[in-house]
């Protein structure tokens, strides 16, 4: 090759590798087969590609500028020595493959685990200590996680001689291409276990079931996990455990429903009480504890008064402060009673002359309908302020 290096590559004699790099890239994508199907191009690559070879090994580089040969013998033909590494290096600044040199390691992290677990609204407001059995990897009693049996242990690969990786040379126009793939003998550890342990066939763990105790906070809902450190998975290899994912699932309750941290009810009165007025004792999910303890006096607050002012309407809603459910971060939700006035759907005569009466008392024989707009949400109520209607 009579044409200077330096000028192949279009650089000054004294660029860095970073220049090299940059103005080898550029001519590469240029002049690339795959981009530029040209003859000439074809051998214009192969020239660019050993000049880059040279110029960025050290070595090579400052026997070239001695006046040297490097190669011992001519650029860019059968057995230039450039490889297949140094082009992906030149473009992507790695490994050829997108795999890292030496073995893999045996030892890794095990993976994370999850688990559902149903609970009852209370103990999702108050917090509760459940007991789990879970099924899953833990560290070989026999050989500790080692694979190996008693009293062996893993040699070093004969095929890869301990690297993990084994080199895969082809001949193409652009000379020896030469890739580094993973040991099919070792799969890549670099090792081998001759006499892998016979409860964990060479692993390091195995399956087993176990009890756990996990405590669910006060103030979870659905969709909540609770992270267990390092209760998950043990790795390969006897590698670390993953963590353990316990979501909870909060089952229906008969009497309450929850939105965040409020609880809502309806208490059902008759059309007399609701028009008379009364007072009623209204249930609290604490009287869910008292029940579940057993206890008849628990100090809790199983139950409060709600009066129910005369001429109250069906839907009306009184709001119980501090009668919710507590907040992961500290607080305590609302209670919100509704109320449904329930219409008799059964008289028999007397209680249909009662009415009749008392209709004409209140002037209420032949009532005439008052039609309303319906009430509107908070939605509505913003288009009409930005619509001005």
């Amino acid at each position: 090759m009579s044409q200077d290096l330096y000028d192949l590559l279009g650089v000054a004699r004294d660029a860095d590798a970073d220049t090299l790099k940059k103005a080898y890239r550029k001519l590469a994508r240029q002049l690339h087969p795959d981009v530029n199907p040209d003859p000439e191009s074809q051998e214009q690559f192969k020239l660019v590609t050993a000049a880059y070879e040279v110029l960025s090994d050290p070595q090579k580089r400052a026997a070239y500028d001695r006046g040297g040969d490097p190669f011992g013998g001519g650029f860019g033909g059968q057995g230039a020595g450039f490889s297949f590494t140094d082009i992906m290096d030149a473009f992507f600044g790695g490994t050829a493959g997108g795999g890292t040199r030496g073995p893999r390691q045996r030892t890794r992290r095990g993976q994370d685990a999850l688990i559902r677990l149903e609970v009852e609204l209370a103990e999702a407001a108050f917090g509760v200590s459940r007991e789990l059995k879970v099924d899953t990897a833990i560290r070989c009693a026999t050989c500790d996680g080692e694979g190996a049996a008693p009293g062996s242990r893993p040699v070093a690969c004969e095929t890869c001689h301990g690297q993990g990786e084994v080199a895969h040379v082809q001949r193409s126009f652009l000379g020896e291409i030469r890739t580094l793939r993973p040991c099919p003998a070792c799969r890549g550890f670099g090792t081998v276990i001759p006499d892998p342990c016979r409860d964990c066939a060479g692993d390091g763990r195995v399956r087993s079931r176990r009890t756990l105790t996990v405590k669910i906070p006060a103030g979870v809902d659905t969709g909540t996990r609770v992270q267990l450190s390092e209760q998950g998975e043990v790795g390969p290899g006897g590698g670390p455990p993953g963590d353990l994912y316990v979501e909870i699932h909060v089952a229906p309750h008969p009497t309450f429903t929850r939105n965040g941290n409020d609880l809502h009810c309806t208490v059902v009165l008759p059309m007399t009480a609701a028009a008379l007025g009364t007072s009623l004792d209204v249930p609290t999910l604490e009287a869910d504890l008292a029940a579940a303890d057993g206890a008849a006096d628990s100090g809790l607050q199983t139950e409060f008064s709600l009066d129910v002012a005369p001429g109250t309407q069906s839907g009306h809603e009184t709001v119980v402060r501090g009668q919710g459910v507590p907040g992961l971060r500290g607080g305590r939700g609302d209670l919100v009673v509704t109320v449904a006035v329930e219409t008799p759907t059964r008289l028999d005569e007397r209680q249909q002359q009662l009415l009749r009466e008392l209709a004409v008392l209140r002037d209420e024989e032949r009532p005439s309908a008052q039609v309303r707009a319906t009430k509107q949400g908070v939605f509505g109520r913003l288009r009409d302020a930005f619509t001005g209607h």
